[in-house]
Order: C-alpha cells, then sequence, then structure tokens
C-alpha cells in the first residue's frame, strides 16, 4: 500500500532553496577581495552583482550625485551595497 500512496496519491513537494546571507567586498577594479558567502554561492554571480554595483557608484558619481549606499529590496532578499574608499562592501540579507 505504501508504493502506491507514495507514487500516486501524494504529489510530490518542491525542494524550497533558501537565499544564502553573507558579505563581500569588491575592489575599483572588480576584484573580489574578501567574501563571507558559503562556498556553494557561484562565484560568477558574486561578480555579477559587484559589477553591476560598482557601474552604479560610477554612474552616480559621473552625474555628480553624492551616494555613499546603495539599497535593493527583492521579496526574498535586500541587498545593500557600501561605497567606501577603494572598496564596495555588499551585504546579502534574507
Amino acid at each position: 500500500m505504501s508504493f502506491i500512496t507514495q507514487f500516486f496519491i501524494k504529489p510530490g513537494k518542491p525542494v524550497l532553496l533558501q537565499v544564502p546571507s553573507g558579505s563581500f567586498t569588491v575592489n575599483r577594479n572588480g576584484q573580489v577581495m574578501s567574501c563571507t558567502l558559503p562556498q556553494t554561492f557561484p562565484a560568477a554571480q558574486i561578480q555579477t552583482i559587484g559589477h553591476h554595483v560598482l557601474a552604479a557608484f560610477r554612474a552616480a558619481e559621473q552625474a555628480q550625485i553624492a551616494l555613499t549606499e546603495l539599497v535593493v529590496n527583492y521579496p526574498a532578499l535586500k541587498l545593500v551595497a557600501r561605497e567606501m574608499r577603494s572598496t564596495v562592501i555588499v551585504f546579502l540579507q534574507i
């Protein structure tokens, strides 16, 4: 009876993945200097996020807007980026 119940009556539930929390720092050239995100977090995504954050700070600088902090809220994730003298630190929070 358990064979029938397992495959025909109960639908399979999808596995929910939780977005990891952590931070990383990026220098002005886009190189990741330090990272507290889990190793399972793809390095390509860290590079992409860092690239876009640096581009936002550069665009604000060219437009002569004093931007020191960038906050992006998604339904499941909050991204906070702070510009320091020679680096940018990016926090990913659940």
